[in-house]
């Protein structure tokens, strides 16, 4: 009897010790499964050669997405930090124009997915795939709301300057005056709600250029990434 009760009490404590070790395995499995993504995208290059014999180049480098969990585990949320770094380079000084922002869809391709400003200021999403394309009053705030087969973008920067009146006024766009121009940045939030299916994001920067007899305007776009 003694023999045996010992035993039971060896096995007991065994599995006891299985139990604990399952129980925590579990939970450095979900951990995991919360923890945010880091994608690095690749770096672009593309340049031209304007009518006036102006050569410029535009770059992106360093481009990362940092994918957070879900806020209260739904999945009609997602959430990203964007990262990039833009430069754009003429062979002789003219006035550049640079606005970088994000499309956005959900539950469709944006592959195929283009962007044409318009006057506004606005955004016109346009695709070869059959996106349900909305118009996007882009701002710097990274939060957007889209359904089943819609895109939208927004661009990053949000700058207060002075028109031709002298009035204030809000725009997208950074201007430079120069050779060479940059612009970059670190961890802007990216927020999309109601999108109950997967989503993705895919860069772009609008970039014109200005000389004394050209003015070229040329959208850039980079590697469309899942953000769940």
């Amino acid at each position: 009897m003694i023999t045996s009760l010992h035993g039971s009490r060896r096995i007991v404590a065994v599995a006891g010790s299985s139990a604990v070790v399952a129980v925590a395995a579990a939970l450095l499995a979900q951990g995991s499964a919360s923890a945010d993504v880091l994608l690095k995208l690749p770096s672009q290059v593309q340049s031209q050669t304007l009518p006036d014999g102006t050569k410029i180049s535009i770059s992106r480098v360093n481009e990362r997405a940092i994918i957070a969990p879900s806020l209260g585990a739904t999945p009609l949320h997602r959430a990203a930090q964007v990262s990039a770094k833009y430069q754009v380079t003429t062979s002789k000084k003219a006035k550049i124009r640079i606005g970088a922002g994000y499309i956005v869809g959900c539950q469709v391709s944006i592959t195929g997915t283009s962007v044409t400003p318009g006057v506004s200021g606005q955004d016109a999403i346009t695709s070869a795939t059959g996106v349900n394309a909305i118009t996007g009053g882009a701002t710097s705030a990274g939060s957007i709301t889209l359904g089943a087969g819609q895109a939208t973008s927004y661009f990053i920067n949000n700058v207060e300057k002075a028109d031709d009146f002298g009035q204030q006024q809000q725009t997208t766009n950074v201007d430079y005056e120069t050779t060479n121009a940059k612009l970059s940045y670190v961890n802007s939030q990216l927020q999309l709600t109601g999108c109950a299916g997967y989503a993705q994001a895919r860069s772009f920067a609008v970039i014109r250029v200005r000389t004394s007899n050209v003015d070229k305007q040329v959208t850039f776009y980079g590697k469309p990434f899942s953000i769940g």
